[in-house]
């Protein structure tokens, strides 16, 4: 089976950045597979064996306002009494083997492929600064700006400016 169920681009904006780790969030996760986030969190607690701390996590109450806050998406969530869950890359793999159904299956492919792109742009950034810098020492000082104005470019913004998106 090739058919592209989900495209990349709808995955890629539901994987956040929670804790310092790439993850994805139970309600998005509920509705990628079809099935209600009741549902999802059932059959997770029903094999919690399969799911530590590195693979699955609760947000506190703080987080789960914060997201709320920060994405609107989220917005159902605001008078939830109940704390979503957050899944790992290893987490969402083994969705697929407690959901038990075809799109479960499916659905984990691309999310896969979403998180292996995502990685190998990371990558891909990492090895472009390399190459920018052995240019850089070959060359003489009149390229220096072009260098300066590159590595600008490659660069993620630097610290000081206010991030956008979910960050704890």
């Amino acid at each position: 089976m090739t058919t592209t169920l989900i495209p990349t681009e709808a995955i890629e904006p539901k994987i956040m950045l929670i804790r310092g780790r790439k993850v994805m969030v139970d309600v998005d996760l509920a509705e990628l597979y079809e099935v209600e986030t009741r549902t999802l969190n059932q059959a997770v607690k029903r094999n919690l064996k399969r799911f530590p701390a590195d693979f699955m996590f609760q947000l506190t109450k703080e987080e789960k306002n914060e997201l709320v806050t920060i994405c609107d998406r989220f917005k159902r969530l605001k008078h939830s009494t109940s704390l979503p869950y957050v899944f790992t890359e290893q987490g969402v793999s083994m969705l697929s083997s407690v959901l038990n159904s075809e799109r479960a299956v499916m659905v984990n492919i691309q999310i896969m492929r979403t998180f292996t792109k995502l990685r190998e742009m990371i990558e891909s950034h990492k090895d472009l600064r390399k190459k920018i810098e052995e240019m850089e020492s070959k060359y003489d000082k009149q390229f220096q700006i072009v260098f300066d104005a590159i590595k600008q470019l490659v660069e993620p913004p630097s610290v000081q400016k206010k991030k956008i998106g979910f960050q704890v």
